[in-house]
């Protein structure tokens, strides 16, 4: 794509933070103006996060106006907001190629540009990252400031609130800024969004406070025992005549706001009177999600990363699910709704993701049965675990990159006990434009080992069905299902009926008569069973008296094999083939070549995965051909 020239008078002249302070304040509010002009139209042709990045557009020019980047350290949480940050770092020229393969990184990377200061695919990582570069800092005795961005759906996760209990307790001068929107991707749910909707904070009271603080430190009361002492007292006082608790100022950190995060004036004023306070301090500013674009203003989870579309419109391009074959999360929205019909003790979890997963469909049919926890996967399973307890079947939906993060809870909470909770990894295997942080790489290789756990993965929609019927059944304990991000290869038969799959049986899906065969798990064997049948056509055509036919296998099931299937592989194979949507290391091929080294296989077994390496961002076919696992990558190895 050509970057469009939007003939920017000041944004022209901008190459990096140094240009942008050249500016006087009142030139600020235009530079936004042209930086959201060319969000908007670089996005309505290369699709990308544009919602949260339309909201934090004064706050990046205002923190790289008021600090000195990057020697000072800003720290994004996520990254989704983070495009106006990217524009004013050196990026711009190539601001048109993010998200595509070999061009600019989806989120923030210290691998692309030294203004980016951690790996920020993941939510709620900005607090504890930031704490440990201010207390690097100030171990080396350097005058570096930090700057943790942090948003208001990101301050529901876990760790979140264990950095800011660390920063209350810890010798550190960062500055927290949280920019709350009420928005994650879907609405932010939970009590902190609640508090946040109500904390209230007069910029009146603030002013004096800093005020009376410059005096005291100039008469030198501002020892650390008084500090403390002085601290309390306010806070005690502010609880007072405001009739709030600060949820900040009672961990001892200094709270300011909230303001308009959205009047870039006010912001740089604020932020310059604060940044040489001494302590932790907090910053709560209000944002639009979409601001300066009606359409995604108005409708904040759908333009959240809406793909293409028309800019003077607002209609979006972007292609809706075929009619026979949808997408897989629609799949199990619909199958959800289904099962929960017939099934009264089936109910949905999901952390923040009710419309990614399309757990929102459940929602809006039966609402007490959803419950939607917030940015805290860890918290999910658990939570799932207490309701399996007793008597309820939850069905936990997480991406799969995201499950990562419920790894312990997982093992202690569901598995140890057995308890029957289904936990659904969406947008597993590999994603695409989202890149490294988001592929759904590691999931059966982390959750292979753990006993109790049932782990499958479908070929296509109809198996998708039939095994979430499987899975809250009587009996059928912990339950992992894993499916891919796009929509299913194979048309859907929404009115055939549901029919239960033995638990660790695969299928056979073509018999062959050659001594190789290939043992596929998950929808990529739609792309082995393309690649079989045109290497056989080819090889006849060219080779019509070496030819000998391949036998391909589903799997299905990662956790238990099918052992039935694995011994007729012992007795009739010389050659086999393993592929998989996963790392290849301790992966599905890996349990299969374990099997047959422990009952003496004496053939030869070439395992297909994902490589050891962080696999980059693109589309998914052009990283399936770059790792090979794409048809004609598949196609060479059955030689």
């Amino acid at each position: 794509m050509i970057p469009i020239n939007l003939n920017s008078s000041l944004l022209n002249n901008i190459d990096s933070p140094k240009d942008l302070k050249l500016l006087s304040v009142d030139q600020l509010p235009q530079v936004c103006q042209e930086i959201r002009d060319e969000i908007i139209h670089v996005l309505s042709e290369n699709p990308g996060h544009l919602g949260s990045s339309l909201g934090a557009v004064e706050l990046a020019v205002a923190i790289h106006y008021v600090y000195n980047t990057p020697e000072d350290r800003i720290v994004w949480d996520v990254g989704h907001q983070a495009y106006a940050h990217k524009i004013l770092t050196g990026r711009r020229e190539s601001f048109h190629t993010n998200r595509t393969l070999g061009g600019l990184r989806p989120f923030p990377s210290p691998f692309e540009n030294e203004y980016d200061t951690n790996t920020c695919g993941h939510a709620s990582n900005s607090i504890s990252v930031g704490l440990g570069m201010a207390v690097a800092a100030k171990k080396e005795g350097l005058s570096r400031k930090v700057v943790a961005i942090i948003g208001d759906g990101a301050m529901s996760g876990g760790l979140a609130f264990e950095g800011l209990n660390n920063v209350s307790s810890t010798d550190n001068d960062m500055l927290i800024i949280l920019n709350d929107n009420n928005m994650s991707i879907d609405s932010s749910v939970g009590g902190m969004k609640q508090y946040l909707l109500h904390l209230h904070t007069s910029q009146t009271y603030n002013n004096i406070r800093f005020k009376a603080a410059q005096r005291f430190a100039s008469w030198g009361w501002l020892n650390e025992h008084r500090k403390k002492a002085i601290l309390r007292f306010n806070n005690s006082v502010k609880s007072l005549l405001f009739n709030q608790q600060n949820i900040f100022e009672g961990l001892d950190i200094r709270y300011f706001g909230p303001m308009n995060g959205n009047n870039v004036i006010d912001l740089v004023r604020i932020i310059q009177e604060i940044k040489e306070m001494k302590g932790p301090k907090l910053l709560h500013i209000h944002t639009t999600k979409g601001k300066g674009y009606q359409a995604a203003e108005k409708e904040a989870t759908i333009w959240h990363a809406p793909g293409k579309f028309d800019v003077e419109s607002g209609k979006r391009i972007s292609s809706e699910d075929a009619p026979n074959r949808p997408k897989y999360q629609t799949i199990f929205g619909k199958t959800l709704i289904e099962l929960a019909q017939k099934n009264d003790r089936i109910v949905g979890v999901t952390p923040a993701m009710p419309t990614g997963c399309s757990m929102d469909l459940l929602q809006k049919e039966m609402p007490d049965r959803v419950f939607d926890v917030g940015i805290a996967e860890g918290h999910s399973v658990t939570f799932s675990a207490g309701m399996a307890k007793d008597g309820l079947i939850p069905f936990c939906n997480i991406y799969s990159s995201f499950a990562q993060r419920a790894y312990d809870n997982i093992i202690h909470d569901v598995a140890i006990s057995n308890l029957p909770v289904v936990i659904c990894l969406d947008r597993a295997g590999l994603v695409g434009e989202d890149g490294p942080t988001h592929h759904g790489a590691f999931d059966l290789a982390f959750l292979r080992p753990i006993p109790n756990l049932t782990i499958a993965s479908p070929m296509d929609g109809n198996e998708l069905r039939d095994l979430m019927y499987t899975a809250q059944l009587p009996e059928k304990g912990a339950f992992i299902i894993r499916y891919p991000r796009g929509c299913c290869t194979k048309p859907i038969d929404w009115l055939r009926p549901f029919q239960e799959i033995r638990i660790g049986s695969g299928r056979l899906i073509k018999k062959g008569n050659g001594n190789t065969v290939v043992l596929s798990v998950g929808p990529i064997g739609t792309i082995v069973e393309e690649a079989i049948t045109e290497w056989e056509v080819e090889s006849q055509k060219n080779h019509p008296e070496q030819v000998s036919s391949i036998t391909h296998y589903d799997m299905r099931f990662i956790k238990p094999l099918d052992e039935e299937i694995l011994q007729e592989v012992l007795k009739k194979f010389q050659r086999v083939i393993t592929i998989e949507d996963g790392v290849r290391e301790g992966g599905f091929g890996s349990a299969v070549l374990e099997y047959l080294s422990d009952h003496q296989f004496k053939g030869q077994v070439i395992r297909l995965g994902l490589p050891d390496q962080f696999v980059e961002h693109g589309k998914v076919q052009e990283l399936y051909h770059i790792v090979g696992l794409d048809k004609e990558s598949i196609k060479k190895v059955l030689l």
